[in-house]
């Protein structure tokens, strides 16, 4: 995983903790989820990531 697209997830991860804490502190069910979806965006970003580093392990050993 290259260190940039790690920083972008681990970057959209910790804003979606903190919309989705401020969502828990105002009472806004929107926010709340907002939050929420950002870290499964961060999550998904990282699992691309592994996928690709996989790939390109595999291909790097044949």
């Amino acid at each position: 995983m290259s260190l940039e697209e790690k920083a972008k997830a681990a970057a959209k991860n910790v804003e979606g903790k903190v919309q989705e804490a401020a969502g828990n502190v105002s009472g806004d069910p929107g926010d709340k989820l907002e939050g929420k979806a950002k870290q499964t965006e961060a999550e998904a970003r990282n699992t691309k990531e592994d996928a690709k580093d996989a790939v390109k392990d595999t291909l790097d050993k044949a």
